[in-house]
């Protein structure tokens, strides 16, 4: 589903016409468990991605629907502190709650996700849509955040919101992949 399957599911959704936004998941070539420790790593982007639709609300809650799970939550971005549930939300939870923390306040928004990476596969699905909601959030919000610290942030967000301890070499693929071509980074320095 991309595209005007996507735009038609988000108009049946909301109402309203989506900006889409995308993040691929990887395959890593060399550095397998490098990259926590500070290692250097191959990874390159593929062609399987998460889309997310999001369209602007007028205060400040994130509606969210996943096409994966064909499931439906609610965000609140007025709590003082957003807690994790042990459910899917909490990538999308952990990253509003991170870029708050960062100092971006966040406007509220109707968000449909849907991804073709195939979850728990080792492909990095949970980058994916960690990346694809950022770059959702804050374009929703009209703030400009360099890819790095996007990276970054999304790996807070997995490591102290999700609760899984990752490196930062799946959200850097997601933010820095391009077609046909592999990275090679240094999780030390990141270059």
């Amino acid at each position: 589903m991309i595209g005007a399957e996507l735009q038609d599911k988000f108009r049946e959704l909301y109402g309203a016409r989506a900006r889409i936004y995308r993040a691929p998941g990887r395959v890593n070539l060399i550095g397998e468990h490098t990259d926590y420790n500070e290692g250097l790593v191959m990874p390159a982007a593929i062609d399987f991605y998460v889309w997310v639709g999001v369209s602007p609300r007028n205060d400040r809650r994130l509606l969210v629907y996943s096409e994966n799970f064909s499931e439906s939550i609610e965000i609140d971005l007025r709590k003082d502190k957003l807690r994790p549930r042990k459910h899917w939300s909490d990538y999308v939870a952990g990253v509003a709650s991170m870029l708050e923390r960062a100092q971006c306040h966040l406007l509220g928004a109707n968000l449909l996700i849907h991804g073709d990476v195939p979850i728990g596969s080792g492909l990095s699905s949970s980058a994916a849509i960690e990346v694809a909601v950022g770059f959702a959030l804050l374009e929703n919000s009209g703030i400009s955040v360099h890819r790095l610290d996007l990276a970054r942030i999304c790996q807070r967000a997995e490591n102290e919101f999700v609760g899984a301890r990752v490196g930062i070499m799946d959200q850097f693929i997601a933010c820095y992949g391009h077609a046909g071509n592999a990275l090679k980074l240094d999780c030390r320095s990141l270059e």
